[in-house]
């Protein structure tokens, strides 16, 4: 058996394009607006991205870039600045901010209806108790990618490798919401191999390579790689060894083109989500 490999780049593409043809029917279009502080290379590869999904998709964009010693005060009033504009449906922040500033201050700035890769407290709360709202975006993007293969969720065991606040947790979540059985590991896990070999679904966003071997994965289960790494020749690569892998999994992410195109079509559909809700058709 060899795994199926997801086709994040196929299904972004087509998320996209409907994106695209409901901007065109529109009499006010979307508007996106992302926030950067300093020069990460890695930050403006990002930026750059998202612009030209922007453009694929008829969305207006525009960047914010600050100083990497702005203060708190003056990163706030930006956001606050955006939240009146009416151009602008979604605001969009690079995380993590420099250690000087305050990333929840930040978040709770950020008006919820604008909040489009949920990260205000608000939103973070609707989505744990169910509520409709906006989905962030990566553990959305790895939803439509399982209801694109049809892999229903509905009493599985998934294991989440991974507990950060913007793709572990709300992974889980997401996953509980489907009626899977979660289990969450992380660094402090013992007995990892044994966690992941009982996964009929095994997401893995631990960002570190090599971290999931063929041995700890379930014949015939489904894996989900939402890590972005580098191996010693600089190669992008995910958790799981590829190699090893694909023979055990029905079902694999490759990295890249797996889960981060659909990462970037979801935020394209928040923020025309978001459009509507402010009224513009």
């Amino acid at each position: 058996m060899s795994a199926v490999l997801m086709d994040g780049k196929g299904l972004s593409a087509r998320i996209k394009e409907q994106v695209r043809a409901q901007v065109e029917k529109m009499s006010r279009r979307p508007g996106l607006a992302m926030v950067l502080v300093g020069e990460d290379p890695a930050a403006q590869v990002y930026e750059a991205g998202k612009r030209k999904d922007c453009k694929q998709c008829g969305i207006y964009y525009e960047t914010y870039r600050l100083p990497g010693d702005v203060n708190q005060e003056e990163l706030v009033e930006v956001v606050q600045l955006l939240n009146q504009r009416e151009d602008i449906d979604g605001i969009l922040i690079q995380f993590p901010l420099p250690e000087h500033l305050d990333d929840r201050a930040v978040q709770l700035a950020i008006r919820p209806d604008k909040d489009v890769d949920c990260v205000n407290p608000s939103n973070v709360g609707d989505l744990i108790l169910g509520v409709d709202s906006f989905r962030p975006c990566t553990p959305a993007g790895v939803m439509r990618l399982l209801k694109e293969y049809d892999i229903d969720p509905t009493g599985k065991r998934c294991t989440v490798v991974g507990r950060s606040n913007i793709v572990g947790k709300p992974q889980a979540m997401l996953m509980l919401l489907s009626d899977a059985t979660v289990t969450v590991c992380h660094t402090k896990t013992a007995n990892l191999k044994e966690e992941c070999l009982r996964a009929d679904i095994l997401i893995t966003a631990a960002g570190k390579t090599g971290l999931i071997t063929g041995d700890m994965v379930k014949e015939g289960a489904v894996v989900v790689d939402i890590a972005i790494n580098r191996d010693d020749q600089g190669k992008l690569c995910g958790d799981a060894v590829f190699d090893q892998v694909t023979p055990k999994a029905s079902y694999l992410t490759p990295v890249p083109g797996g889960v981060g195109p659909v990462t970037r079509a979801i935020l394209m559909e928040n923020t025309l989500c978001a459009a509507r809700r402010h009224g513009k058709g």
